[in-house]
């Protein structure tokens, strides 16, 4: 129970919860702290990074600088959510291909942000990449590579 709490419920990678949690409390908090889900990075709790990036009903945001409160009957879904029946998804498995993964703290915010894209433009040009990845920070890779794995990615889902 938290002093103040407000009763919230919402689902995470399909699975529904209802939670008290507290006017301050943010998304990204909830999911590390309560509900054990690490893959989301805690990077600048600003907002300006990327690392913390998630999907709430389908579109990415910053889940440092969203509250918790604010999710009443919304779907969110994180990086543990995009891998099934123990495989890693077609874009995990690129960013591996291609070396997209350095020291891996961005990637679960470049990987939801590029899905977002992906389900939205099946197709997008390297510009379009780009311009999604606007909000996302990565020190190591430099980005080539993480726009090789997505084109690798919409050529194999163009593969008849």
């Amino acid at each position: 129970m938290t002093v103040n709490g407000v009763a919230v419920a919402f689902s995470v990678n399909g699975v529904a919860h209802r939670l008290e949690v507290g006017p301050g409390e943010t998304l990204l908090r909830t999911l590390r702290e309560r509900l054990r889900l690490t893959g989301t990075k805690d990077g600048c709790v600003e907002g300006e990074c990327g690392a913390c990036t998630v999907l709430v009903d389908d579109r990415p945001v910053d889940s440092c600088i969203l509250l918790t409160a604010a999710l009443e009957g919304r779907q969110v879904r994180t990086v543990e959510g995009l891998s099934g029946d123990g495989a890693l998804g077609p874009l995990q498995q690129a960013f591996i291909d291609h070396g997209s993964v350095q020291c891996g703290f961005c990637t679960p915010g470049f990987l939801m942000t590029l899905t977002a894209l992906l389900e939205e433009n099946p197709s997008p040009s390297s510009f379009e990449v780009r311009e999604a990845l606007d909000g996302n920070i990565c020190r190591c890779t430099g980005y080539r590579q993480i726009i090789e794995a997505v084109a690798a990615v919409t050529a194999e889902s163009t593969r008849p």
